[in-house]
């Protein structure tokens, strides 16, 4: 393996690891991706990898996994040449500059689907996606105005099982709701309504949508409108919800286990 010994940390090669944000994408679909479990998993996958800035005590671990991208830029640097790069302290010791796959369309998503409706916080995108990809749901449909499943904060928290799941981003609810239901899809909304069907009495077709609203104001009626069932997670009295993504993982086992 060739490697580059970076001697410039304000290199242009480098940019990109500059740019180390939630949102640091570029016209060409660009994410970081950050820690040796986040990147070995997504180097074991189909992404294009553009380059890897990582210390050679990665590179001599990792010998093997690294040289599967023949065509990946390798930059040697020290930890604290990263960190210098990316303006704070970090406790690994690699990054990666990979290009995001191209989304699956709708007609090509698998007969079950978790859809997220306005989730706001990262954390929950990553955590959704880590249990949808354990449990055996492989599709995934996100608002394109929410926080990108390839932010570097969803990668990390999902450990890079995003790039397991089968993803497509939309741009308008009611439209890929209507899409869904022509193309057989039931849509259960995971919502705490007084006609809620408990979770353990649900019963599934064979094609089926598990929709989970915003952390705080779940969804919306307009929206619970067009789904066939709701569907509420049985609780003891007095609480009111769980965590999006905790009812997210309650309700896509059951779901798959049915």
């Amino acid at each position: 393996m060739n490697f580059i010994t970076i001697n410039d940390i304000n290199a242009k090669e480098l940019e990109i690891y500059h740019q180390f944000r939630e949102h640091a994408f570029k016209a060409d679909g660009s994410f970081v991706a950050d820690s040796p479990k986040v990147v070995n998993l997504l180097l074991e996958e189909n992404i294009e990898v553009k380059s890897i800035l990582a210390t050679k005590e990665y590179y001599d671990a990792h010998e093997t996994l690294v040289a599967t991208k023949e065509s990946a830029v390798l930059y040697v640097a020290t930890k604290e040449e990263m960190q210098n790069i990316v303006g704070h302290k970090i406790h690994h010791n690699v990054m990666m500059h990979g290009i995001r796959p191209k989304q699956t369309t709708i007609e090509e998503l698998d007969d079950h689907i978790i859809m997220l409706d306005e989730i706001s916080s990262t954390q929950n995108i990553g955590s959704i996606a880590r249990s949808a990809a354990a449990i055996g749901i492989n599709s995934y449909l996100l608002p394109t105005h929410g926080p990108h499943p390839y932010s570097r904060r969803a990668l990390r928290v999902s450990m890079g099982h995003i790039s397991m799941l089968k993803t497509h981003l939309y741009d308008d609810i009611f439209t890929t709701l209507m899409t869904l239901k022509e193309n057989g899809y039931t849509i259960f909304a995971a919502e705490v309504t007084q006609d809620s069907i408990l979770l353990q009495d649900v019963k599934l077709p064979k094609k089926w949508v598990l929709l989970m609203g915003h952390e705080g104001s779940g969804i919306s009626q307009e929206i619970l409108n067009l789904c066939d069932k709701v569907v509420t997670v049985e609780m003891v009295g007095g609480i009111k919800s769980f965590n999006v993504g905790v009812a997210a993982a309650i309700m896509m086992y059951q779901f798959k286990n049915r």
